[in-house]
């Protein structure tokens, strides 16, 4: 029974994540800055929760049902370990963005590894437009894993540096023509002919140069990594 509640929790979360992600192409970026900081209080909640499941472990150890606790806690363990990734920075918006995308991530068979080494407390740009340079990002690289064979990888990397913030996003997908590299962050173009496609990389490149960084990509057979550097804030 609690498992069974645990999974419908953790469900009814991602399921509005994503939707909330997915809105960040469409709506006011304001409004949907403060759906996910309620998103990200909820996520809060539901760590809480989840640790309450460690007195069901216990209770079950002190009956000597092993076997029965080892089998208990491999999931909440799981959902725990999900949460602490994601809940590292002091940008509410961008830590249930990323919880979001770690679970459609899961959902699509890629392994998605989150290294936060900073609180972006700093960072020069607004919640939402963070979220929107993360989300385009994210999306390319979820695109671009699209019917690779074998083990499917994203790499997060944020890091505070002395000149800025450095935000590393790394997939192991097919290597981007090197005919492409120059027009890669040109509004409309995309190697997909579906309608809609080729707008989000030009968002990204227009964010970061409006905050006065830069945006980088480098690609071979091994992995694809654009790299986001914005300065800090100026101080006094």
């Amino acid at each position: 029974m609690g498992c069974a509640l645990l999974v419908t929790a953790s469900s009814l979360v991602t399921i509005a994540g994503v939707y909330a992600a997915g809105r960040y192409q469409n709506k006011n970026f304001e409004e949907n800055m403060q759906y996910l900081e309620e998103l990200n209080g909820k996520l809060r909640e539901q760590k809480h929760d989840l640790m309450n499941h460690f007195q069901v472990v216990y209770g079950l150890l002190e009956l000597g049902e092993y076997e029965e606790a080892h089998a208990y806690i491999r999931p909440v363990f799981k959902d725990i370990q999900k949460l602490n990734m994601a809940l590292k920075t002091a940008q509410p918006a961008v830590n249930a963005l990323l919880q979001a995308k770690m679970e459609a991530a899961a959902a699509a068979g890629i392994d998605f590894y989150l290294e936060v080494e900073t609180s972006l407390k700093e960072i020069p740009v607004k919640p939402w437009d963070l979220c929107r340079i993360l989300a385009n990002l994210l999306d390319n690289a979820m695109t671009a894993l699209e019917g690779t064979e074998g083990g499917k990888q994203i790499q997060v990397r944020m890091q505070n540096i002395p000149e800025g913030y450095r935000i590393g996003i790394a997939n192991n997908g097919p290597a981007i023509p090197k005919t492409h590299m120059d027009k890669i962050f040109s509004a409309g173009f995309s190697t997909k002919r579906e309608e809609g496609h080729g707008q989000g990389l030009a968002i990204v490149a227009r964010l970061v140069r409006e905050a006065c960084g830069e945006v980088t990509v480098e690609s071979s057979r091994e992995e694809t990594v654009f790299t986001v550097f914005l300065p800090k804030a100026a101080r006094g």
